[in-house]
């Protein structure tokens, strides 16, 4: 089972739409995904059609499991996780989708919590993910955009890292600083904890025509920065972003179009870098001179 968090200290990027796309397009491509919802403002639910409301689903929510797990309690997570396979029924040879779902109240009072026990706290999500490893092949983490308790326990989490850029120089700062804090996670986890970190996604960029002088800084930026860009790149497509409201990730319901098809490179060149070491890693080459638009 291999663990991949989605991970940027600048909100409003694109972080969600990357986290559930890319775990739906590894369930379609036949493997046992579960994607775990750990943003207090629980977007990746609503992308994949769930929404937890009234006392009966908040007993659902993943705050629950780590305020159970962080005070000597155990509870068996197959019971609060959504199977989001039904999504996959049109697709021959498809795998498995499951959520691990989250609500705001109860993710608040655990984040509350994990910063109240200190470090020796942070790898308690690790914990719970490495007792499911024989049911799933990945988990994909959507995590809270801000530097929080909840953020060091995603990446603490996870055997990998990607963060997300989009054409913006906020956005790129934030994906810069992300780099960063993935490098002081085993220290700070007394070496239980090593995630790699594999790249950056840009988001929402513009085709070559419509280049800008601040896309190709950005570009370029993400190569100055060590930040390792994915050679494929998410372009903006409203039928991403409006996926949200059907409950369905746009590699789904967009399987043969752009959408689909960007994800896809994506995810095989996220799978591709796992298997290698880094200085083997393609990166997109550097923008001389002047490009079309600029």
């Amino acid at each position: 089972m291999k663990v991949i968090a989605v991970a940027t200290q600048k909100g409003g990027v694109g972080k969600t739409s990357t986290t559930v796309n890319l775990g739906a397009g590894l369930a379609l491509g036949g493997a046992r995904v579960l994607i775990v919802d750990l943003d207090p403002q629980a977007q990746a639910g609503t992308a994949l059609g769930v929404n937890l409301a009234g006392e009966d689903q908040l007993s659902r929510s993943l705050g629950w499991v780590l305020q159970a797990r962080l005070q000597g309690m155990r509870m068996d997570v197959a019971t609060v996780w959504f199977d989001r396979s039904e999504l996959l029924a049109e697709f021959e040879d498809a795998g498995m989708l499951h959520l691990l779902a989250c609500e705001e109240s109860t993710m608040t009072a655990a984040q509350d919590l994990i910063h109240k026990k200190g470090y020796q706290s942070t790898p308690v999500l690790r914990r719970i993910l490495m007792e499911l490893e024989e049911q799933f092949d990945f988990v994909v983490i959507d995590t809270p955009p801000a530097v929080s308790s909840l953020s060091a326990t995603a990446l603490a989490a996870a055997d990998y890292v990607i963060t997300v850029c989009v054409p913006e120089y906020p956005a790129l700062k934030g994906a810069a600083a992300t780099r960063g804090t993935v490098a002081y996670v085993k220290d700070r986890t007394g070496g239980e904890c090593d995630p790699q970190y594999l790249g950056a996604v840009l988001n929402r960029s513009n085709p070559p025509s419509r280049w800008k002088a601040q896309e190709v800084n950005i570009r370029n930026g993400m190569l100055d920065a060590n930040l390792a860009p994915f050679q494929t790149d998410v372009r903006s497509d409203n039928r991403i972003s409006d996926s949200f409201a059907y409950g369905v990730p746009s590699v789904l319901r967009f399987a043969s179009h752009p959408p689909g098809k960007m994800y896809g490179e994506l995810m095989t060149q996220i799978l591709t870098r796992m298997s290698q070491s880094e200085e083997k890693w393609e990166l997109p080459e550097r923008i001389e001179g002047e490009a079309a638009g600029v």
